[in-house]
């Protein structure tokens, strides 16, 4: 079971990887699959959205193939609800 599990994570790193590349090479068609909303003027539009997101999927892809997760994004996973790490129980 831990070998298709290990196997999963670096498939799916490796599908992160190719397919933000595919977001930027193509961030004109996702930018208009999603249109444009009001906060996203405010970051430089929707294809400066679609490249931010590119980029953390493809450093979330290497982080998770090296197996440094935690140490980049454990401040993150902390903030959403039921990923993050239990509180320890006051004695």
């Amino acid at each position: 079971m831990r070998i298709i599990l290990f196997s999963m994570r670096i498939i799916l790193s490796l599908v992160g990887i190719v397919g933000s590349f595919f977001m930027l090479k193509y961030r004109e068609q996702v930018g208009d699959m999603f249109g444009e909303a009001e906060w996203m003027r405010k970051v430089g539009g929707v294809y400066n959205v679609v490249i931010f997101a590119s980029a953390f999927v493809f450093i979330w892809s290497i982080a998770e193939l090296t197996g440094t997760t935690s140490f980049f994004f454990g401040w993150f996973l902390n903030l959403l609800p039921g990923l993050g790490s239990a509180p320890e129980p006051a004695v």
